[in-house]
C-alpha cells in the first residue's frame, strides 16, 4: 500500500508541475487549473485510504469526519467563488491565501506536543507555524485594505524599527520553544501563534494600497513556504512539491512586479507607497486645463481611426464593463479599425487582474499586449482609450522626481495622437496623487460610469 501511496503522490506532484506550466498562458490556464485540481484529488484520496490500512470503527469514524470536513469546505469554497464578482476577486484571492496560511499554522499547533524531543521536527513545526500565521494575519489585513474597510496605511512611530525588533523577538521565542520543548508548558505554542499573527498585522498595516498586488503575491509565497515545511515534517512528497512550487512562483512574481514598478521589495514593504494625501498638494502645481469630450465626438473619432489602443484599469472592473468594452472592440474591428489592449503588470488590485477580467469577456489573448511591447506602438496610435486606469498612465512617473511613483515604468499613452480617459470623476487614483496626463493638450476626459458610458458610445457608433 505504501508503494501505491507514493505513486499517488508522484502523480500529484507531476500534475502540479504540468498545471503550473499551463497556467503561464491564458489560453491553457483553465486546463492547467483542472489538471492541478485532479492531482490534488488523487493525493488527498490516496492519503485517506492508503496511509493507514487498519479497518477499525475508530478509523471509519475518522474517515467520515474527514469527508464531512472536505464536503463543508468544498461547498463554502464553491459557493463563494461562484458568487463573487470580478471586482471582488482580489479580496477572494487574498482570503483564500490566508486560509492556506491558517492551515499551516494549525498543523504546527496540533503537532507540537507530539514531536517534543525531536528537534528537527520541531524546527519545521516552528517555521511553518510562524510563516503560516504571518501569512494568515497579513492576508486578513490585505483583504480589509482591498475591500476598502481600511483606506489608509497606519504607521506607528519608528514602525520599521519596531517591526524588525518584534520579528526578532518572535524568531527568538520560536527558537527557545524548540530548544526547551521538554521543560516548558506546551501551551506556550499558542503564545507564539498570537505573536506571529500580531507581526503579520504589523507587517501589512503600513503598506499603501497601491502596493497591494505585490503584497498579495508575497503573502502567497509565504503560504507556499509554510506548506513546504509541513511537507518536510510529514515526509510528504506532494505537500513538499506543492509548497515549493507555490513559494517559488509567488517569490518570482513578487520580484517581477517590483521590477515592473521599478522599486526594490524593501521599498514596497517599508515605503508605504499609495498612502494618499498627496493629490491636493500636487493639483495646485499642475499647469493646464481639463477638457471633456461628448459621446458623439468620441464615436466619430474612434470610427475614423486606423488604430485604437484600450488601456483597462480597476475602474473597468468596478463598473463590470468588460463585456461592453469587448463589444466596442468587435464593432470597431468590423469597421476596419485595429484594436489592441495595453496591459500594465500592476494594473488592478492583484497580479493578472486585467487579464482575468478581459478573459471573462472572451477577449482574444493575442490582443492583450504587455507594457514593453505596446509602448513603442503608441506613437502610431490614433486614439488611446483609457478606461478606469490612473497611476499606470501617469507621466509624473517619468517627469516629476518628487512624485512617489517617479521611476515606475508606465504605459506611455501620452505619445499617442489622441488620448481619451474615462473616469467617474477627477478623484486621484489608488496612489493618491494627481495625474498629469489629464492636463495634456491631447487628452480629453470622458466622464461617467464605464459600463454606462461605453454602452452609450457603442450605440452612438452603430448609428454612424
Amino acid at each position: 500500500m505504501k508503494g501505491l501511496l507514493e505513486i499517488c503522490y508522484l502523480i500529484g506532484s507531476v500534475t502540479f508541475i504540468v498545471g503550473l506550466k499551463l497556467m503561464g498562458n491564458a489560453k491553457t490556464a483553465r486546463k492547467g487549473n483542472l489538471i492541478g485540481a485532479f492531482g490534488m484529488t488523487i493525493a488527498i484520496l490516496g492519503t485517506i485510504f492508503l496511509h493507514n490500512t487498519e479497518h477499525t470503527s475508530r478509523e471509519f469514524i475518522k474517515i467520515v469526519l474527514i469527508f464531512g470536513g472536505i464536503a463543508i469546505g468544498t461547498g463554502i469554497g464553491w459557493l463563494t467563488a461562484k458568487r463573487v464578482q470580478m471586482t471582488k476577486m482580489p479580496e477572494l484571492v487574498s482570503m483564500f491565501n490566508g486560509m492556506g496560511g491558517a492551515c499551516a499554522a494549525l498543523i504546527g499547533l496540533a503537532e507540537f506536543k507530539h514531536n517534543i524531543g525531536n528537534t528537527g521536527a520541531l524546527a519545521f513545526i516552528m517555521a511553518g507555524l510562524v510563516i503560516g500565521s504571518i501569512s494568515f494575519a497579513g492576508s486578513v489585513i490585505a483583504y480589509l485594505k482591498l475591500s476598502g474597510k481600511i483606506n489608509k496605511p497606519i504607521r506607528l512611530p519608528k514602525y520599521n524599527i519596531l517591526n524588525n525588533v518584534f520579528f526578532l523577538i518572535v524568531a527568538a521565542f520560536a527558537i527557545y520553544l524548540v530548544i526547551s520543548a521538554e521543560t516548558i508548558n506546551p501551551l506556550l505554542i499558542w503564545v507564539l501563534f498570537v505573536m506571529a499573527c500580531i507581526y503579520g498585522v504589523l507587517f501589512v498595516f503600513p503598506i499603501g494600497g497601491a502596493d497591494m498586488p505585490v503584497v498579495i503575491s508575497l503573502l502567497n509565497s509565504f503560504t507556499g513556504l509554510a506548506a513546504a515545511f509541513g511537507g518536510f515534517l510529514y515526509d510528504n512528497k506532494v505537500m513538499l512539491t506543492g509548497g515549493i512550487l507555490v513559494g517559488s512562483a509567488g517569490t518570482l512574481l513578487t520580484l517581477a512586479m517590483c521590477k515592473a514598478m521599478n522599486r526594490p521589495l524593501s521599498n514596497v514593504i517599508f515605503g508605504a507607497f499609495g498612502g494618499g494625501g498627496g493629490a491636493a498638494a500636487a493639483s495646485s502645481e499642475v499647469d493646464g486645463n481639463i477638457k471633456d469630450i461628448q459621446v458623439s465626438d468620441l464615436a466619430v473619432m474612434l470610427n475614423y481611426s486606423k488604430k485604437v489602443v484600450i488601456v483597462p484599469g480597476y475602474g473597468l472592473a468596478v463598473a463590470q464593463a468588460q463585456h461592453v468594452i469587448h463589444e466596442l472592440e468587435k464593432l470597431l474591428e468590423e469597421r476596419g479599425v485595429e484594436v489592441k489592449y495595453a496591459i500594465h503588470p500592476v494594473a488592478g488590485r492583484m497580479p493578472g487582474h486585467m487579464n482575468v477580467l478581459l478573459a471573462e469577456a472572451n477577449v482574444e489573448y493575442d490582443k492583450l499586449v504587455e507594457m514593453e511591447d505596446i509602448n513603442p506602438e503608441f506613437e502610431q496610435t490614433d486614439v488611446v482609450l483609457v478606461v478606469g486606469a490612473n497611476d499606470v498612465v501617469n507621466p509624473a512617473a517619468k517627469t516629476d522626481p518628487s512624485s512617489p511613483i517617479y521611476g515606475m515604468p508606465i504605459l506611455e499613452v501620452d505619445k499617442a495622437k489622441n488620448i481619451v480617459v474615462n473616469k467617474r470623476s477627477m478623484n486621484a487614483g489608488y496612489a493618491g496623487i494627481e495625474n498629469l496626463l489629464f492636463y495634456n493638450p491631447k487628452c480629453s476626459m470622458f466622464f461617467g460610469d464605464a459600463k454606462k458610458a461605453l454602452t452609450q458610445l457603442v450605440a452612438e457608433i452603430k448609428q454612424l
